[in-house]
């Protein structure tokens, strides 16, 4: 049963507890076709395997089970929002994770910039990853595109990925995706879903139509892909809900983007692990909540490579002692949703969770892994129910009905 807003508000209080969720982005995976193992059985993680041994443990559902959810979805069910209530398209949390600053009525789309063939079939999603560099320049490029009756904005936010802002008058974002989300398909036009969008899908098509031309010369990103339409969205903030004072610590926009638009101040987490965890240490004392973000662990698991999604859970389990040095009163490591190399996709599958508290009574697992932290006390949870959780441990709750 999921904690409602009211009751949050209602038993919040502000305490000198201190709470860091560290969300590592894709964790959990498949089991490889010649081991038998997952990325995460398959990692020598001995300081998360002793931290699953002190925690209480289980796995969660991201938004409901079977559903494979985007991030900004599932990290809104981490923070406690329900996503089927708070839906906020990528291409809004990527306008807000540059800095852009939206105005109410303008429509944001998530751009990829990709390959496509001589036949126009899309070879590539992500255009190779070319660099932020090089998607610097190809941005200059598409901010030649004038469209009629609109103004559009076009911003790099981290390699192959950008996203595009139109403004103008009656505009919605009831509008399909042009990303096929497989390659061997050509790109598909954007349609509208309510007659009320007809023109702006018309607008979106004429877009990628001149983008086409644009970027026609470039190699490997000779086309874009377009997903995510949103308006600017309405969330509570997370002090008006738990009390709280959060901070954010995400090298990657987007995820700095959902941060903001819940009302944690922005931290400069550096381009590097080490450097989020430096950040962290220098602001711990002038906060009461962090979120951390990972991602690496996302995309080489979206890049199918399983041996590279091993390497870096390597990598995050020597900053481990990091966290735990500044004794959070609650420390969390989840994930907020899966990405098995196996797929080289989100899944369905339910995440990783392990919550490191004084006062919780340890499982002690022998691994952190995605089969061991299912036997946790946590059992099998809906990822929204974390927050109840952190907040219980972290004494930041009142008494109900006292």
């Amino acid at each position: 049963m999921i904690i409602p807003f009211e009751l949050f508000r209602e038993l919040s209080i502000k305490t000198p507890s201190r709470i860091v969720l560290f969300v590592i982005d894709g964790l959990g995976g498949l089991p490889h076709p010649s081991t038998g193992k997952t990325e995460l059985e398959t990692a020598r993680t001995p300081n998360l395997d002793a931290l699953a041994a002190s925690s209480v443990c289980g796995v969660t559902d991201p938004v409901r089970p079977g559903i494979t959810p985007g991030s900004g979805p599932a990290h809104l069910s981490l923070f406690g929002y329900d996503p089927l209530q708070y839906l906020v398209g990528r291409g809004a949390l990527s306008a807000v994770g540059v800095g852009f600053h939206l105005q109410p009525g303008d429509v944001a789309a998530r751009v990829n910039f990709a390959t496509v063939d001589e036949q126009g079939r899309v070879t590539d999603r992500r255009a190779g990853r070319i660099s932020t560099e090089t998607n610097r320049k190809l941005v200059e490029m598409l901010r030649r595109i004038k469209l009629p009756g609109v103004e559009t904005f076009v911003e790099t936010e981290s390699g192959h990925r950008a996203v595009v802002i139109f403004r103008g008058p009656e505009l919605s974002d009831e509008l399909t995706d042009s990303d096929p989300q497989v390659v061997g398909q050509p790109p598909k036009p954007v349609e509208a879903l309510t007659p009320a969008a007809q023109r702006t899908a018309q607008l979106a098509n004429e877009f990628l139509a001149q983008a086409a031309q644009v970027l026609k010369d470039q190699h490997p990103a000779n086309m874009i892909l377009m997903r995510g339409f949103a308006k600017p969205p309405h969330l509570p903030s997370m002090s008006e809900l738990y009390k709280l004072t959060p901070a954010a610590i995400a090298v990657y926009p987007m995820y700095r983007g959902l941060a903001k638009l819940v009302g944690m101040e922005l931290l400069d987490a550096g381009n590097t692990l080490a450097d989020e965890i430096h950040a962290l240490r220098d602001n711990f004392e002038r906060y009461d909540f962090f979120f951390v973000h990972v991602k690496a662990s996302d995309t080489a698991g979206e890049d199918g490579d399983f041996d590279r999604k091993v390497a870096v859970m390597e990598d995050i389990d020597q900053h481990i002692p990091a966290l735990l040095d500044l004794k959070p009163d609650v420390l969390v490591v989840t994930g907020d949703h899966r990405t098995p190399s196996v797929l080289r996709l989100h899944s369905w599958h339910p995440v990783p969770f392990a919550l490191h508290a004084q006062y919780a009574v340890p499982d002690r697992l022998s691994a952190f892994s995605e089969r061991e932290l299912a036997r946790g006390s946590l059992g099998r949870f809906p990822a929204m129910e974390a927050m109840g959780l952190i907040m219980g441990y972290a004494q930041k709750l009142a008494r109900y009905g006292a």
